[in-house]
């Protein structure tokens, strides 16, 4: 049953299942006729040739409200990966691009911005999302800016519709939205979003009953979704993170460049299923545990960099509830999957929870050795204050 549950700093849209397709397209065709929305898809190889991304290409091609689309193309570092997105991406015309991070002109970039001194030198997603902005920001009739990941295996436009909408109707004010949706197959899946995040954020309420940012990372439904919309200001200046805490990184930076109250959630679908990390308890510099310590790291990093204390005790305090809370979410689940009859494995669940609690520690260690981590990407401004016509090199480099 779909509810009308509002979380507190956050405003909730929520999948009433009374907004059909075709008329949430007719009102973003409308709504963009002053208003072009570019669609960032960063991919890398791999997914590029998987089914997912041929799907999301044929969906894409009915979504003519869209203005602009930059596939943003990383870990390819062949010229064929390079010509094969292009053929990949024909269907869609002219208004797609793809902007091959690893090819040589884009290469070029990064090296002039590293020897000026700016923190470009680390691959990844969040280089790739933070190129494709600076290629949309050329464009200045594009206001709205929307990102989702490439490996959605039950993607269609209903999903990228909702996203949309509430970035772009001219009834509505929001400068961010963030997506939220149920990760359930046969089984629950979002282990770090249930077993760390969740109890984390709950734990850490309790430790920091004052923090506001707490309050508003824990008023999201899936602080990790990878999916967002924003407006060209938050676009052009918001810093972005390297690592795994890109998620969390870029929620921070909303808190700190916009008001709450032009924040938003929407739910996208009733289910949604992408590929799965593996937990990786005996490497923690790979799967959900590398992933686990760049959150709980990142999230260390903004609460001090709010004039938070963070001292030892207050670690070893944070752990033990984090534990207790983890415990009775683990409990909530249980029942939740009994009654939906879908598989559920409480000592996977246990643990899960026990090397998310050793993160904790780990995270914490790291926080210690170096509290500022490493330099995130600049924003927009800087980089066009220095280098004013990088977003026109980019354009020339696609």
């Amino acid at each position: 049953m779909p509810d009308f549950y509002q979380h507190d700093l956050v405003t909730t849209i929520h999948d009433l299942h009374t907004g059909q397709l075709d008329r949430l397209e007719v009102m973003l065709r409308e709504s963009t006729r002053h208003n072009a929305i570019g669609l960032v898809l960063p991919v890398t190889a791999s997914d590029m040739r998987a089914e997912p991304f041929d799907r999301i290409v044929r969906e894409l091609v009915d979504a003519d409200y869209l203005d602009t689309i930059v596939v943003s193309l990383g870990v390819a570092p062949d010229q064929r990966d390079y010509d094969e997105a292009v053929a990949k991406i024909a269907p869609l015309g002219p208004r797609a691009k793809v902007l091959w991070t690893d090819g040589p002109a884009v290469q070029s970039i990064y090296n002039e911005l590293i020897e000026s001194g700016l923190a470009v030198s680390t691959p990844g997603k969040g280089r790739s999302v933070w190129t494709a902005f600076g290629y949309l920001l050329e464009d200045a009739r594009i206001s709205t800016f929307v990102l989702h990941d490439c490996d959605i295996v039950d993607y269609d436009r209903t999903l990228l519709a909702r996203l949309c909408l509430p970035m772009v109707h001219p009834a509505i004010d929001f400068e961010f939205c963030k997506a939220y949706y149920a990760r359930v197959t046969d089984r629950m899946h979002g282990r770090v979003v249930r077993l760390l995040v969740t109890p984390l954020l709950r734990a850490l309420s309790s430790v920091l009953p004052d923090s506001e940012f707490v309050r508003y990372l824990a008023s999201f439904r899936y602080p990790l979704s990878g999916e967002f919309s924003l407006t060209r200001n938050l676009a052009r200046t918001n810093r972005i993170p390297s690592d795994w805490g890109l998620e969390i990184g870029t929620l921070a930076e909303v808190y700190r460049n916009t008001s709450l109250k032009r924040v938003c959630q929407t739910d996208l679908c009733r289910l949604y299923e992408h590929k799965h990390q593996s937990l990786s308890v005996d490497n923690r510099q790979a799967g959900l545990m590398r992933m686990a310590v760049d959150i709980l790291t990142t999230v260390y990093r903004t609460l001090a960099s709010q004039g938070t204390v963070m001292s030892s005790d207050m670690f070893i305090t944070l752990r033990s509830s984090f534990v207790r809370v983890a415990q009775d979410c683990i409990r909530q689940y249980a029942a939740d999957a009994i009654v939906n009859d879908v598989a559920f494995s409480r000592h996977d669940e246990e643990t899960a929870v026990d090397a998310f609690a050793d993160c904790i520690t780990t995270a914490a260690e790291i926080f210690r050795k170096d509290p500022n981590g490493a330099e995130a990407i600049p924003n927009w401004t800087r980089v066009r204050a220095a280098f004013p016509d990088l977003t026109r090199r980019l354009r020339d480099a696609t």
